[in-house]
């Protein structure tokens, strides 16, 4: 998986709250990284997305839209 990085940045962040007193931040980052890893899974094999996902926020990726940029 090329977006691994990723995953460990939020397991980074993980530690930090554990070891800092923050559980309710701890518990949150666990469902993130759950969410991420499954996300780029799909974004990466092409699998569909979570059934549970707006169709209103799959909004088309049209690149940077400013003049001259994204085309």
């Amino acid at each position: 998986m090329g977006q691994k990085w990723v995953i460990d940045v939020i397991a980074d962040l993980r530690t930090f709250a554990d070891q800092n007193g923050l559980p309710l931040l701890a518990a949150q980052l666990d469902v993130t990284s759950t969410v991420a890893q499954s996300e780029i899974a799909s974004v990466f094999e092409g699998a569909p997305r979570a059934a549970n996902v707006n169709a209103s926020e799959l909004a088309p990726n049209f690149g940077d839209t400013r003049s001259g940029h994204g085309t």
